[in-house]
């Protein structure tokens, strides 16, 4: 598709959870709800359309064992694009992968910079890990170098007490947090436990990646700051067989894992009814292949989130928290359209019948 083509996109546009329209078009790759003038060259497309979808957790740049290649790079990025996750919040990367803004066939994304942990308390050739000293410049370098946000591993396996524990003192998450408030950065942390959760809300956290420790006694502290969540349940469903690795060595740490797997979805029903901001993110580019939103949303719904509060949870309420815009007029024309209403059952979004970026269709 040329870019004088206009595209027009008919049937349900789902502009807002309570905005239902009859019809948008792109033209020079944008939105607008006004039938342009004249007769332009048009390309016809019907069904059932969302905002492009978010994966508010991923790693674009990143397997299992840490960096990898340009080419794996825009194999990750275009698998989400395939699955509609057209806006990427990548938290947490060491690769250089500025590139791809310069591709309008790639995804949108919106980087933490490279994950900051304590010294041998994270995955080998993740992270910058470092002593709490120096938590404070590490967090303003990765301000700089992100995209408004900023990556903390709040919590690991401490290897002589053989269990998950909070990785850093009060005091420096504390300055840490406050330094990337001023540099105008979100700070969001990895926590599998409960132990850290207290001591990041209480020093200003924004978001808090997994959150499977949270329970009654911070689940209401989290709801009163405004705390969101990202809870990636497709990555929590791997705790077992990391337990069953663990177990010779670290049976109190198996034992952990697997009681925070088995409460998951009591965890995140109970943080959602609490009223705390629950967004969808996958963990994909780690040990996951890239291309869950789809099955993150329906975890979701599985934790007792109404279907239409985890759509939201991928679309228009995730891209008003990441500051973006959803199918608004004049914003980019990143959208995804399905045979049918995905509100009456998000198993729909497994199977976008097109996928739509940058006006263009690229699936």
């Amino acid at each position: 598709m040329t870019n004088h083509v206009v595209l027009h996109v008919k049937g349900r546009v789902l502009a807002g959870p309570e905005d239902v329209r009859d019809e948008l078009w792109a033209v020079g790759g944008r939105i607008t709800y006004r039938r342009p003038p004249g007769s332009p060259e048009t390309v016809t497309v019907s069904g059932w359309a969302l905002p492009g979808l978010v994966d508010a957790h991923c790693h674009v740049g990143l397997d299992r064992h840490g960096p990898v290649d340009a080419a794996t790079s825009e194999e990750q990025a275009l698998t989400d694009r395939a699955a509609g996750a057209l806006l990427l919040r990548d938290a947490g990367s060491p690769s250089d992968t500025r590139w791809i803004d310069d591709r309008e066939d790639l995804p949108k994304i919106i980087r933490a910079g490279r994950h900051i942990a304590r010294t041998r308390r994270y995955i080998r050739n993740y992270a910058h890990e470092i002593e709490p000293d120096d938590l404070v410049a590490y967090v303003a370098r990765e301000a700089r170098r992100g995209d408004g946000w900023v990556k903390l591993v709040g919590d690991w396996i401490d290897r002589e007490a053989g269990d998950l524990a909070a990785c850093w003192p009060r005091g420096a998450v504390e300055a840490a947090i406050a330094e990337a408030h001023r540099l105008g950065a979100r700070v969001t942390a990895h926590c599998f436990a409960e132990d850290s959760l207290r001591d990041l809300a209480e020093a200003g956290i924004d978001c808090v990646e997994h959150a499977t420790g949270l329970t009654e006694e911070t689940i209401p502290l989290f709801a009163e700051r405004g705390i969101a969540i990202v809870p990636t349940l497709v990555n929590i469903a791997g705790f077992p067989s990391m337990a069953a690795g663990g177990e010779a060595k670290f049976p109190a740490w198996s034992a952990h894992m697997r009681r925070l797997h088995e409460r998951r979805y009591d965890t995140i029903g109970a943080a959602y009814d609490a009223g705390i901001p629950v967004f969808v993110g996958t963990d994909a580019g780690g040990s996951l292949a890239h291309g869950l939103v789809a099955a993150e949303v329906a975890e979701l719904v599985k934790a007792g989130i109404p279907p239409l509060e985890a759509l939201s949870a991928t679309s228009w309420g995730a891209r008003a928290w990441l500051g973006r815009p959803a199918l608004d007029e004049g914003a980019p024309a990143d959208l995804v359209v399905y045979d049918a209403d995905p509100r009456a059952d998000v198993r729909v979004l497994a199977a976008p019948r097109r996928v739509i970026l940058n006006g263009r269709v690229v699936r």
